[in-house]
């Protein structure tokens, strides 16, 4: 029997419901997903595995002009998207314009294989503005393939894992069968923290922070963890913290209940804030924190 192996990597401008498309693939919760802008940070791979096949998946940061050197590495995790993409997802939202999307634009058209183009949220519009932006973005890229899909309803996206499948080119399988993903268990629960930072806090608390697991110890009774949250300035360590602590317990709570869903045990999470000066900007910290 013949096996299929390749790499489809998604790009598209944040909070177009790429991460949400990954989800629906795989047919499970593997990155984190939140309205809130810039979520994804890094190249994050999800494995759809088959007996005949295997769908390297690729996640990638939002598309945008960026504006400090963490940005700068997260567009070169989506330039490193398109050079080993075996097939490129370009994803849109229904009312997006290809005019307004410049930096996107920029680079899918750098991309010469096999390209999917899908137009997300159709379900938001009706009829004739879906036909618009199909008949919009297919004269924007005429090898394109271009399907309306909503990634968050599962519309189109069964006919897009068979279409993928169809696509991939005869290769080994990349990594072993039996793995969902190519990242560690550390780097998933710093992302859930993260994703309950986001949601939990205002302004410029999400984008500052940075979540490290620096202990993972599986007990007979219980998981316990302990991790740190890192802020830029004193001031943001007393907006995470709270008023007598309110708002860090409010976050551990959150955090913890998410976690023990994620791993399906009981968890103990010590949480503590520390101040990283300038992480987002330094060369060195951002190595140190895996960008």
């Amino acid at each position: 029997m013949k096996h299929k192996a390749g790499y489809v990597n998604i790009i598209g401008e944040p909070n177009t419901g790429k991460s949400t498309l990954l989800n629906a693939l795989l047919g499970e919760d593997l990155v984190i997903v939140n309205p809130k802008a810039q979520t994804t940070r890094h190249r994050i791979l999800g494995l759809l595995n088959g007996e005949d096949h295997q769908i390297v998946l690729s996640d990638t940061p939002g598309v945008l002009d960026p504006q400090y050197r963490m940005q700068e590495r997260m567009m070169d995790a989506v330039d490193e998207a398109l050079i080993d993409a075996d097939i490129l997802i370009v994803m849109v939202e229904l009312g997006q314009r290809p005019e307004r999307s410049e930096h996107l634009l920029k680079r899918a058209h750098r991309f010469k294989g096999p390209m999917v183009l899908l137009v997300n949220k159709v379900d938001a519009g009706d009829e004739d503005s879906v036909l618009l932006a199909l008949e919009t973005w297919q004269k924007e890229f005429p090898e394109a393939k271009v399907v309306p899909i909503s990634a968050l309803h599962g519309l189109n996206v069964d006919e897009l894992r068979h279409y993928l499948v169809e696509r991939l080119p005869e290769h080994p399988a990349y990594f072993p069968k039996d793995e969902l993903s190519d990242r560690n268990m550390r780097f998933f629960i710093s992302e859930i923290i993260r994703e309950k930072i986001l949601t939990i806090y205002k302004q410029e608390i999400p984008y500052s922070t940075q979540v490290v697991v620096n202990s993972y110890e599986d007990g007979p009774d219980l998981v316990r963890i302990q991790a740190d949250v890192i802020v830029m300035r004193e001031s943001q360590k007393g907006i995470v913290i709270g008023k007598g602590g309110d708002a860090l317990r409010r976050l551990g709570t959150y955090a913890r209940i998410a976690i023990s869903k994620y791993i399906d045990r009981k968890v103990f999470l010590d949480l503590k804030v520390k101040v990283d000066p300038d992480w987002r900007e330094n060369e060195a910290k951002l190595k140190k924190y895996g960008y």
